[in-house]
């Protein structure tokens, strides 16, 4: 994650991770946050720019280009799948990939919380033959399938996880660091520049891999955690990963 503002903080806060190193740039992406679950109407109310199909398994990113691998990993049930990026379109920014419903099911997505974790995956010329057959069959069983068994709502009732997850709490990652004065330097800046930001949700956290964590929550709510989590972004974050029950 970098921050645009503090670039100039890099040149005596030396202690802060890569993750504000514009070396960043040149490693596999991987992000952790929500995925937009596609639908018709979004197309047509012009929210989506482009038409997915909704009845085969596709993916679309905003960043990485068509053709990428893509691993996405339900954070819940650690179910996993590996896709072609499809297409690359701009979605609200709140979300990390979108996906087709298929792609939901096949991961085991629920509607209410659809907490995934976004991977590139390089490319070798033995992963990609393989995983090009797989994708290929499970295309012709998902094209073949009615649409009435790919819902959502199915995917919610098999997994039970509705009333367990509204006891779920979501966490904003903002900054990783191997210094405290780094996180407390930022959380000032936030304090004292984002006036329209609760600077009681901001706390830091130390973890066993001597990295010292700035978060924002515990947010109860997904539309909460999407207000901050926007207000954040026009402060000028370019990425932010959400994680759950820190």
């Amino acid at each position: 994650m970098k921050y645009k503002i503090l670039i100039l903080v890099l040149f005596f806060l030396t202690s802060c991770t890569q993750n504000y190193v514009n070396s960043k740039l040149h490693q596999t992406y991987n992000s952790k946050g929500f995925a937009y679950i596609y639908n018709e109407e979004d197309f047509i109310n012009k929210l989506i720019a482009k038409r997915l199909d909704n009845n085969s398994l596709q993916i679309a990113h905003n960043k990485l280009r068509p053709g990428t691998l893509i691993k996405i990993i339900n954070i819940k049930t650690n179910d996993s799948i590996i896709l072609k990026n499809s297409k690359r379109l701009a979605y609200p920014e709140f979300y990390k990939i979108l996906i087709t419903e298929p792609v939901a099911k096949k991961i085991n997505l629920t509607l209410d919380l659809p907490m995934v974790e976004v991977i590139e995956v390089k490319r070798n010329k033995s992963f990609v033959a393989k995983k090009t057959k797989i994708y290929k069959e499970e295309e012709k069983i998902h094209n073949k399938a009615p649409v009435e068994t790919v819902k959502i709502n199915n995917i919610s009732k098999n997994n039970n996880n509705k009333n367990k997850s509204s006891k779920d709490k979501f966490y904003i990652i903002i900054g990783e660091f191997y210094s405290k004065d780094s996180a407390f330097f930022l959380k000032k800046r936030i304090t004292q520049e984002l006036a329209t930001f609760n600077s009681k949700k901001l706390y830091i956290k130390s973890k066993k891999s001597n990295k010292i964590t700035l978060l924002s929550g515990p947010y109860n709510s997904i539309n909460l955690m999407k207000n901050d989590y926007i207000h954040l972004k026009n402060f000028g974050f370019e990425e932010l990963d959400i994680t759950i029950n820190e």
